[in-house]
C-alpha cells in the first residue's frame, strides 16, 4: 500500500480551496459521531445531526471560538498535537486523519515533482507481467502505462487521447458496456475515497478541479460519493471483472507505490484462481474492438 504525504499550498487559490475542504471535511465528520458515541447524553432539543461544535471542542481541550474559526475556514494555525486531539474527538481513522494534516496545511514533505518520466525498467515490468494486466496509474487516476493484457480488458480506456485517459471518467461517465468492472457497489466508492485523499494535496490546480467538476456534473453517482469527504489510501482489493468472450474473471488488485514519478503507482491484476486464470489467458486470445460507444472525453489539462 502506497504512502500517503502531504503537500503544502504553494498559491493563494490553492490555500483557500484547501482550507474550505477542510471546514467541510471536519462538518463530515462532526455530524458522523453522535453523542453516545462519545459517552455525552442525547438531550432532547439537538438540531445538528451528531456533535455540536463545543461539544468537539470541550472534548478536545481547544477553545470554541478557535474551533469554529477552523470549521469555517478562516485562516488560523493548528499544530499537529491540536489536530491529534480533534482527531480523536471524531474517531479519525488514519487516513483521514492523514486528510486532515494535509487539509490543515501541515509543511511535512516538498512538493512532488510533476515532470518525471516514468523509469523504462517499469515498461519492461509491464511487459513481464504479460497475461497478467496491469498498468500506472497516477493519483488521479490517469492511466500512465498499460500491458497488452490489460489493453484487451479496457480497450475503450486505452484507446483515447494520452489527455483523456482516466480510469474514473471510464467507470461513471461512459457507457457501462465500455467498462469490465462488474461489483462497481463495493469499488466505487472506494476509488472516489482515494481521488480524495490525494485530492488534498492539489486543492486548486485546474487538472485536478477540472476533472472533478466534470465528474460531478456528468455522474450524480460520482457527486453524491464525492459530498461523503471519505477518503481511503490504494490497496489490495478483490474486483470482478467481466469479459465478452472470456466470461467472468475473479482477481486481486495489487497497488505498489512507484518511487519516481512521484504519486504513480503499479496496480496488477491478478487471477484469483484457477479458472480465471484460464479465463484470463482466454482473453488476450478472443481481444477484439472498443466498445462502439466509446468516445473520448474534452479534457481541459491547463
Amino acid at each position: 500500500m502506497a504512502t500517503v504525504t502531504h503537500t503544502q499550498g504553494t498559491h493563494t487559490g490553492g490555500t483557500h480551496t484547501r482550507r474550505d475542504q477542510l471546514a467541510s471535511f471536519l462538518r463530515s465528520r462532526r455530524e458522523r459521531v453522535t453523542p453516545q458515541d462519545v459517552g455525552l447524553p442525547p438531550g432532547t432539543r439537538r438540531r445538528t445531526p451528531g456533535l455540536r461544535r463545543e461539544e468537539v471542542a470541550q472534548l478536545a481541550g481547544v477553545g470554541v471560538t478557535w474551533y469554529t474559526w477552523l470549521e469555517q475556514g478562516r485562516p488560523i494555525n493548528a499544530s499537529v498535537q491540536v489536530l491529534d486531539a480533534i482527531a480523536r474527538t471524531l474517531r479519525m481513522d488514519a487516513a483521514e486523519r492523514e486528510h486532515l494534516y494535509r487539509l490543515a496545511d501541515l509543511p511535512e514533505v516538498v512538493d512532488p515533482g510533476a515532470d518525471d518520466e516514468l523509469d523504462p525498467e517499469i515498461h519492461k515490468i509491464l511487459g513481464h507481467l504479460d497475461p497478467v494486466p496491469a498498468c500506472v496509474y497516477n493519483s488521479r487516476y490517469d492511466l500512465i502505462a498499460w500491458n497488452a493484457a490489460y489493453a484487451a480488458f479496457f480497450p475503450s480506456l486505452v484507446r483515447q487521447a494520452a489527455c483523456c485517459r482516466n480510469v474514473l471518467w471510464l467507470m461513471f461517465a461512459m457507457p457501462g458496456c465500455c467498462c469490465p468492472l462488474v461489483n462497481r457497489e463495493q469499488e466505487l466508492p472506494q476509488m472516489v475515497a482515494t481521488l480524495r485523499g490525494a485530492y488534498a494535496r492539489h486543492a486548486g490546480e485546474p487538472a485536478w478541479t477540472a476533472l472533478v467538476s466534470r465528474l460531478c456534473a456528468e455522474s450524480p453517482e460520482f457527486a453524491r460519493m464525492w459530498a461523503t469527504h471519505d477518503v481511503a489510501k490504494p490497496g489490495s482489493r478483490m474486483k470482478m471483472l467481466k469479459h465478452t468472450s472470456a466470461g467472468l474473471i475473479r482477481v486481486t488488485s495489487t497497488s505498489l507505490a512507484l518511487s519516481s514519478p512521484q504519486e504513480t503507482r503499479l496496480v496488477v491484476y491478478s487471477p484469483a484462481d484457477d479458472e480465471s486464470r484460464r479465463r484470463m489467458e482466454l482473453v488476450r486470445a478472443h481481444s477484439g474492438p472498443a466498445c462502439e460507444h466509446d468516445v473520448a472525453y474534452a479534457a481541459d489539462r491547463e
